[in-house]
């Protein structure tokens, strides 16, 4: 048998690394938290009501601003990148972000600096990595190079066109994800609000440019790659996104303009297989489809086909990147949830400063359906409606940090959410030092040994 000491230093240490990545520097507490659960077995850390938001202040760029995030966490601000939209990891950890100009951009590990990677296109919203190939979404098509990490170098002509988009029209940004076994999925929003597009249409009654509105499935089994239909009926689908646990993908979708300040709400949604979400010609309103007199065409497909949402969001908030947390490394409260980039909008309800406002949002799943959601990180607008700045895409990192990109207000680039390190005041020893973490739903004491 181990002497005691011995024994409760080990179980320290287990327990500074189980417990999360908050920092509490005292020895002697994590010795004793070590002995309490060696004595008592394995206990459950159940979460609270809602997360503990707290100010933060933040400085980017010369503006500063106050935000509020989870209690014992805190908000970076990483590099500046023009016009940054929706973000996606590469094969030596590295970040690739597109952009709303025709710029990639990259950012080699810890981040803090981003390079033009290649320019290509004239939107180049979306950007993801196959296994094999850097895939960039702009607005007329799907573009694909070689690409296998740090050491490559790319230029536009090193780029094929591996699928042409309808372009007229407003709504400019193609999402593009993949699954884990490298097939690509794709999102087009049709051109407004009440748009006469069907993307799941054929010729003549839906030509090419009017087949919009919902996600394609990538099809490169035949000797060209085609567009298959993987989901229809979606006004905006900005974000789109795999669960890691399930597979299934979920969308969200920036909903219609022309109903108000308050109808109808955004929606987050799974997109199974040959789904319906029902837009433009029904909108989905106090939990059920209500028919669209903007619109005079035939609806393809009826009401009763069409897919309701999952979960809501405040309408003309403009949904865009999901994010789903597949590590440990933030706690309970993040591991199997999703994280959704609110990018705000600029409708208003009596004057600028009732914006619908930018925030990061948690949405919590339960058995591989999302059953709540609530702020994770608010604050980016300002009392007078200006914007600090506009959560656009977000992923988890290699490090199971949360990153998120901002592509308006006064600053763009990428930003990181992560736990906040507390360190011992200036001239108080570390064994004299310990503070417990409340960080929203949990309540974890973390430890480093000091020798």
């Amino acid at each position: 048998m181990l002497p005691m000491d011995t024994g409760n230093r080990l179980m320290s240490n287990r327990v500074a690394r189980e417990l999360g990545p908050a920092r509490c520097w005292y020895r002697y507490g994590c010795a004793a938290l070590a002995l309490l659960v060696s004595l008592s077995g394995p206990v459950a850390i159940r979460p609270a009501v809602a997360l503990d938001l707290v100010n933060q202040s933040l400085n980017a760029n010369g503006q500063s601003v106050t935000l509020r995030v989870p209690r014992g966490m805190q908000v970076e601000f990483l590099a500046s990148a023009g016009g940054a939209r929706l973000p996606a990891l590469g094969p030596d950890d590295e970040i690739l972000i597109g952009s709303n100009s025709g710029n990639v951009y990259r950012l080699a590990p810890p981040y803090t600096s981003a390079e033009t990677l290649v320019e290509i296109g004239t939107r180049s919203h979306s950007v993801a990595w196959d296994g094999a190939r850097l895939l960039v979404a702009d607005t007329s098509g799907l573009y694909a190079a070689p690409y296998a990490g740090l050491a490559t170098n790319l230029a536009g002509g090193d780029f094929v066109r591996l699928v042409e988009f309808p372009v007229t029209g407003g709504h400019s940004s193609r999402s593009v994800t993949v699954n884990t076994g490298g097939e690509a999925y794709v999102g087009i929003g049709i051109s407004g609000n009440c748009s006469d597009q069907y993307l799941a249409g054929e010729s003549p009654d839906y030509p090419f440019e009017d087949r919009r509105g919902g996600v394609w499935r990538i099809d490169e089994s035949g000797a060209d790659p085609a567009l298959v239909v993987h989901s229809s009926g979606l006004r905006n689908p900005i974000g789109i996104a795999f669960h890691p646990g399930t597979g299934d993908l979920w969308a969200t979708n920036a909903g219609s303009d022309n109903l108000g300040y308050h109808l109808p709400r955004e929606i987050f949604a799974r997109l199974g297989a040959g789904s319906w979400h029902g837009m433009p010609w029904f909108q989905y309103i106090e939990g059920e489809f209500v028919a669209q007199d903007c619109i005079n065409s035939t609806p393809p497909r009826p009401a009763s086909e069409a897919t309701p949402p999952s979960l809501t969001f405040d309408a003309r908030s403009t949904p865009m990147g999901i994010a789903f947390i597949s590590s440990e490394t933030l706690g309970e409260d993040f591991t199997g949830n999703a994280v959704v980039a609110i990018h705000g909008s600029w409708a208003t309800n009596g004057g600028p400063s009732t914006r619908r406002p930018p925030k990061l949002v948690l949405v919590r799943f339960e058995s591989g359906q999302p059953v709540a959601a609530e702020d994770l990180v608010t604050g980016f607008q300002y009392a007078n409606g200006n914007r600090f700045a506009r959560p656009a895409g977000v992923i988890e990192g290699q490090d199971g940090n949360i990153y998120f990109t901002s592509d308006g207000g006064t600053v763009h680039g990428l930003f990181r959410l992560r736990t906040r390190e507390i360190r011992p005041p200036s001239g108080l020893p570390p064994q004299d030092f310990c503070l417990p973490l409340a960080s929203g739903r949990r309540s974890v004491i973390i430890c480093d040994d000091f020798d």
